[in-house]
């Protein structure tokens, strides 16, 4: 079995890595990937995507929403602006099951509107770890404060609810699904994030592993989503690393915006 890459230096010293082993988990990752879940060619937009607020103040709330995002540069290597959504997305993490809390939990790994629509500007931004697979995506939005924290509340419920089942994806496909709870930084004013790993295979009988990780944090009036997956090791202290940068970027802005007052 091969071991996870040395973390960047960028994000040294971090938080230990969570490790999900397990024998029947490290052979079907030894197993080669299938064609066809390499990153497509599809071009996203550059710049970070920001949904356009209206009426008054709206140009300050923009400027916080991209002040509050991460970057390439606070990763460090190897990641870089994405090029595209990767095609497991659809292949695999576009799946369904019998019970209705699982499959809101696989719908919000999918979708990754995980507080639902926001009240406010957003900001979104996504990278592409060059050389692999993987990809992390970091939303920051305004959320009412309730909302979000029995949203936390319920996303912490779920490897008791949904530890193992079983899923089907759009194409066919039956994955063994595990949910376990995910440590995080103490950062913000509420927070959960879980790691999901979904096995199974191909119509065509070939082994698949995809790891992801999803997190929300809550900053005042603001919540943060960050996920992080992959077909290869999906390095746990990355996507804690994202959460502790963005949490810490948010808090900074919010006394900023206090002091102005």
């Amino acid at each position: 079995m091969t071991h996870p890459p040395a973390a960047p230096r960028a994000l040294l010293p971090l938080l230990a890595l969570t490790v999900l082993a397990g024998t029947a988990g490290c052979a079907v990752r030894d197993e080669p990937r299938p064609r066809w879940f390499s990153a497509t060619a599809s071009v996203s937009p550059a710049s970070p995507a920001v949904e356009q607020p209206a009426g008054p103040g709206a140009g300050l709330a923009e400027e916080k929403a991209r002040a509050a995002l991460i970057t390439e540069t606070d990763l460090g290597e190897p990641w870089i602006p994405t090029r595209g959504a990767r095609t497991w997305r659809d292949g695999l993490l576009k799946a369904t099951t019998e019970d209705p809390e699982c499959r809101r939990l696989l719908d919000a790994l999918y979708t990754e509107e995980l507080f639902g629509t926001p009240e406010g500007p957003g900001a979104t931004a996504a990278f592409d770890s060059a050389g692999t697979d993987a990809q992390l995506h970091y939303r920051v939005a305004g959320h009412p404060p309730a909302d979000v924290d029995r949203t936390l509340d319920w996303l912490r419920s779920m490897p008791g609810r949904c530890g193992e089942f079983t899923a089907s994806t759009t194409r066919g496909g039956v994955q063994g699904v595990e949910v376990g709870d995910l440590p995080l930084p103490p950062v913000g004013d509420a927070r959960q994030a879980l790691r999901v790993t979904l096995a199974g295979e191909t119509e065509e009988g070939e082994l698949t592993y995809l790891t992801m990780d999803i997190a929300g944090v809550r900053v005042g009036e603001e919540a943060i989503v960050v996920t992080h997956g992959g077909l290869d090791e999906v390095d746990a202290d990355v996507t804690q690393e994202a959460v502790r940068l963005g949490a810490q970027r948010l808090a900074e802005l919010g006394k900023q915006g206090r002091a102005q007052i």
